[in-house]
């Protein structure tokens, strides 16, 4: 049977955390408000995520850890989600992204220590030569993958080529589901993972952003189909970052939908009692990550679903 959620994540520990001038123009989450120095912002954005790490883990969430380098600065590494996806059957995949900065970020070194904390990959695909003809496909970001309904939800975008996303699904045997999103000045949704979250029996989805009524009705019929309810979330909601879930599980087989401080304060009383209908809910204080770097929980989360560690009993 396979899975769509693991108790095992990669995350990169930030060495430079900054605001990205070169992923601002397309990221309309990101906000440089001039209140903090360059060196606060790198200090509190380790602090934020030390102690989500330490949040996870006291979940009983396998947390991987890997230590940005200094040099070369990258800016986002904390989100390695866009660079690098872990597949049941053994694949690892990386990804060609926007920026020039955030190509910096993808990393053997990180790769080997995954694979040494005891997981095996046979096949290694690579995207990253369409980056020379101007191609973009951003990992979980561009990506919603439904795992075990072999789907590959996708709103496009600057960052969201759908020529590239038919060839990741031709080679690992996927559907793809694409659609149009845009925010409430019309501008295209950067990512899809910033609208849109898919648990085990659930969707968390912003469906104002899908302005088409045709793409809206094709979504709701896959949901259906698949067997997940709607939750609904507003434009406001949305850009508190109530979209950027991702759910885990921890090493008792336990689900655990993961989001950030601002984004559960951002929920009603009735979303929270629909969420926890299907899983335990987990929040971090990220403001700083969220608010400069333009990405929120689930960007920080690189799943890890090879075989090894998951096919051991937990």
């Amino acid at each position: 049977m396979r899975q769509q959620t693991t108790p095992h994540i990669l995350m990169v520990r930030p060495a430079n955390f900054a605001f990205n001038e070169e992923t601002a123009a397309s990221n309309a989450f990101q906000s440089r408000d001039g209140k903090l120095s360059a060196a606060e912002m790198r200090e509190r954005a380790m602090q934020e995520f030390d102690g989500f790490v330490a949040q996870l883990r006291a979940a009983g969430v396998d947390v991987i850890v890997a230590a940005d380098s200094s040099a070369p600065v990258k800016p986002d590494a904390v989100f390695p989600n866009n660079w690098v996806t872990f597949h049941q059957e053994g694949t690892v995949v990386t990804y060609p992204m926007f920026a020039p900065t955030r190509r910096l970020e993808r990393s053997d070194a990180i790769i080997e220590q995954v694979l040494g904390k005891g997981f095996h990959s046979e096949r290694r695909l690579h995207f990253e030569a369409s980056e020379q003809s101007e191609r973009f496909l951003e990992g979980t970001g561009s990506i919603i993958f439904d795992h075990q309904h072999r789907l590959a939800y996708a709103c496009l975008s600057p960052r969201t080529d759908a020529a590239l996303l038919e060839e990741l699904c031709q080679a690992i045997g996927y559907q793809k589901v694409v659609f149009h999103s845009v925010d409430g000045n019309r501008q295209d949704i950067y990512h899809t993972n910033v609208m849109m979250a898919l648990g085990e029996t659930f969707v968390v989805i912003c469906l104002d952003t899908v302005r088409d009524p045709a793409e809206r009705k094709m979504l709701e019929e896959k949901f259906r189909e698949t067997e997940k309810e709607i939750v609904d979330i507003s434009l406001a909601q949305m850009n508190s970052f109530a979209g950027n879930m991702l759910q885990v599980r921890n090493t008792k087989g336990q689900t655990i939908l993961v989001m950030s401080s601002q984004a559960y304060r951002a929920l009603t009383p009735a979303q929270i009692q629909q969420l926890e209908g299907h899983t335990q809910l987990l929040h971090a204080p990220i403001d700083t990550i969220e608010t400069y770097g333009g990405g929120s929980a689930r960007c920080m989360m690189a799943e890890v679903f090879l075989p090894g560690k998951l096919n051991r009993k937990m």
